[in-house]
């Protein structure tokens, strides 16, 4: 997954980013309200942490304007107003929740697993078809029997295929999900990602169709 982080405190930005990259996620940074919503409507994430009190335009008016355009992507908001009608406010905008500062790391990646969980319809925080179970919190993968803990990036690979099982997905698509911006991307290294996957279960865990990308079968 790839999510974009609204915030212009430093500190707590750069805390974010190591976070949700040691998580296996792909973060892209901006730090004030204009560039925040730019980076939001060029689109290619998958889930935005947005700050409330950002310099030149309020995290309010970048809700307030990609709900208005039907935009309807995990939004979760990270602030130090921690006053109840800021919280109703931002909630009645659209947030999908709502986190006061300071907080530990782990409640926000675990206010982010149900917040996907209910844009999914889903009950747990497992990403699964008929032979694969992708744990979310633990990376933990059980495929036909085997179980294995997967590093970060090739968690993130399978994540992004288990969120629409059945769908083929190209490199360039996958690159979009697992890679930030200024990032260097080898030009193999989604089939170096697949090839280590497949190493751990069997190559029939993702399928290959030729000319057109990868998928999971549903």
């Amino acid at each position: 997954m790839r999510v974009l982080v609204i915030e212009d405190d430093v500190m707590l930005g750069r805390a974010l980013v190591q976070a949700l990259d040691d998580a296996g996620i792909s973060v892209d940074w901006v730090r004030d309200g204009p560039l925040g919503a730019e980076a939001a409507a060029i689109g290619g994430h998958g889930f935005i942490l947005l700050d409330l009190g950002l310099p030149g335009r309020s995290g309010l008016e970048i809700l307030r304007g990609l709900r208005a355009q039907g935009d309807r992507r995990p939004v979760l908001v990270i602030t130090a107003r921690d006053g109840l009608d800021d919280r109703i406010a931002g909630l009645d905008l659209g947030a999908d929740d709502y986190l006061v500062k300071p907080f530990e790391v782990k409640e926000l990646l675990a206010r982010m697993r149900a917040v996907l969980r209910r844009h999914g319809g889903q009950a747990t925080s497992v990403l699964s078809t008929n032979e694969i179970a992708l744990d979310l919190s633990s990376h933990e993968v059980r495929y036909r029997g085997a179980s294995e803990v997967l590093p970060a990036r090739e968690f993130a690979l399978l994540q992004a295929l288990l969120e629409r099982p059945g769908t083929i997905l190209s490199r360039s698509q996958l690159e979009e999900r697992l890679y930030g911006w200024g990032e260097e991307v080898e030009s193999n290294a989604i089939d170096v990602l697949i090839h280590y996957v497949r190493r751990k279960f069997d190559k029939d865990i993702i399928r290959n169709i030729r000319g057109a990308g990868w998928m999971i079968p549903k």
